[in-house]
């Protein structure tokens, strides 16, 4: 089954239901408003839902919308939980590398995490506002489950059953704001602006083998500029799976439906697949030879990240974004009244 939703002006959008091919939808308020409601009684409208995605497949849903000229939100527009890993250590490993760090020994056993801004994601096809060229902005592509209620310390079996839709996902990053957050002792936050996910989100039976119960074995296309920047499979060197990074996020709080789990950068051991972000790329060049040569991303640069099935067919649609350079003299009230309380 695949679930969108359309942004119609309100703050969660309007829940759709995607047929396999992505080109037509329709609207199912009947069942569910949004896709938040659909997740807060995902046992009673899975099924529901499900009946709907199997008669568009038939063609037999009248009132139909053309996906394509549909203008989308995420599939979540917001969440009450969004939490991204680092599950592709040996990423980790060469940036340390390329600084010449060494690698904690528990970060292969310990799952990296931090807890992201959730309250505006940016739509599949947005543009990503850029507010200064200079604080290094960076895709990076990855792939994010979307839970069920999860219990505290939920054990990794109890987590893989909650696991009930996947996304893709932009996880944008300013990397030059980031080494004076961190110096702080505190974690991300203006480093991290808002991320994107792709058009649709996705029952495990539609990724089909490459679906093993712990990992997707495909490969994550990234396209920068229109050209393929890399597209490393995100089953392989993938050091702490779905249900691992779950139950590391439960282990001392409840997960409410509707939460949100990346993966982190896409890597492979095998740098012949490409890198799903620059900070990758230029760890790789310091490392050849000594100094970065990729730039960071300016205005007008895009970003496109798909992922295929065997049968070469768009799985979750593309996100594909234009960096757009916002007015240096921009400021928020300057544009709208804020609201008092």
């Amino acid at each position: 089954m695949k679930l969108a939703t359309i942004n119609d002006g309100t703050r969660d959008g309007k829940l759709i239901v995607v047929n396999r091919q992505l080109s037509q939808a329709v609207a199912v308020p009947q069942i569910a408003a949004t896709l938040q409601q659909a997740l807060d009684n995902w046992a009673s409208c899975k099924t529901q839902l499900e009946e709907i995605y199997n008669l568009l497949n038939e063609g037999k849903c009248q009132s139909t919308l053309d996906f394509a000229k549909l203008t989308l939100a995420s599939p979540l527009p917001r969440a009450y939980q969004w939490a991204d890993g680092s599950a592709y250590v040996n990423h980790v490993e060469l940036v340390r590398k390329a600084r010449g760090a060494e690698m904690p020994e528990n970060f292969w056993h310990d799952p990296l995490m931090y807890q992201g801004g959730s309250d505006t994601f940016l739509g599949p096809r947005d543009a990503i506002p850029l507010t200064d060229e200079t604080v290094g902005m960076d895709f990076e592509s990855e792939i994010a489950v979307i839970t069920t209620d999860v219990p505290l310390r939920a054990d990794v079996k109890t987590s893989a059953h909650s696991i009930c839709l996947f996304m893709l996902v932009n996880d944008v990053s300013l990397r030059n704001l980031i080494p004076n957050e961190m110096a702080k002792g505190f974690g991300f936050f203006q480093s991290k602006p808002s991320s994107a996910f792709s058009p649709v989100a996705v029952t495990p039976d539609e990724l089909s083998s490459a679906w093993d119960g712990k990992k997707v074995h495909l490969p994550l296309h990234t396209y920068f500029n229109n050209k393929l920047f890399g597209a490393p499979n995100a089953g392989v060197d993938m050091t702490f799976d779905f249900p691992t990074l779950i139950a590391h996020a439960a282990k001392t709080r409840k997960l409410g439906a509707g939460t949100i789990i990346g993966s982190g950068t896409v890597s492979n051991y095998d740098r012949s697949k490409g890198s799903s972000c620059i900070a990758e790329v230029r760890m790789l060049e310091t490392l050849q030879h000594g100094k970065p040569v990729t730039p960071f991303m300016k205005a007008g640069d895009t970003v496109r990240i798909e992922m295929f099935n065997d049968a070469n067919q768009s799985i979750f649609g593309a996100i594909n974004q234009t960096v757009v350079l916002l007015d240096p003299g921009f400021r928020r009230d300057d544009k709208k009244e804020l609201e008092t309380c």
